[in-house]
């Protein structure tokens, strides 16, 4: 009886460090990859943020309004680089075109150029980002 017990244990052990393998190998990339996709949103806000600030303060240093936009466009990048979801790859397009549209207006010698669009869509990334 003992034997027997002893079986049963270790045949629960066994099947429970495969079906731990599998999730590791399955469960933990989707985990890493939505993490990766949130600190990316984050650090996208954070720049948009700056972009913010550097909107107010363009007649005092005009470079950074581009830095801030070169910043979203790295971690659009980043993002872009590391996801399948539909739905993500929706929102950095949305994101990508909204800073390309700010950029043609800088260009344009709009030194006040309307940042909602890129806050709605950084917002909108932030949503598909979150699980």
């Amino acid at each position: 009886m003992a034997a027997t017990r002893r079986r049963s244990v270790l045949a629960t052990a066994v099947t429970g460090l495969v079906l731990s393998a599998a999730l590791t190998t399955t469960g933990c990339d989707a985990v890493g990859k939505a993490l990766d996709c949130v600190q990316t949103a984050d650090s996208i806000a954070d720049s948009v943020t700056a972009l913010q600030q550097a909107a107010e303060n363009a007649s005092n240093d005009p470079a950074a309004l581009e830095r801030s936009l070169d910043s979203i466009d790295r971690d659009l990048t980043e993002i872009g680089d590391s996801t399948d979801d539909v739905d993500v790859e929706k929102a950095v397009d949305h994101l990508g075109t909204a800073v390309d549209n700010i950029r043609t207006a800088v260009r344009d010698g709009d030194r006040t150029p309307d940042l909602t669009p890129v806050t709605s869509a950084a917002g909108e990334l932030t949503k598909v980002c979150t699980p």
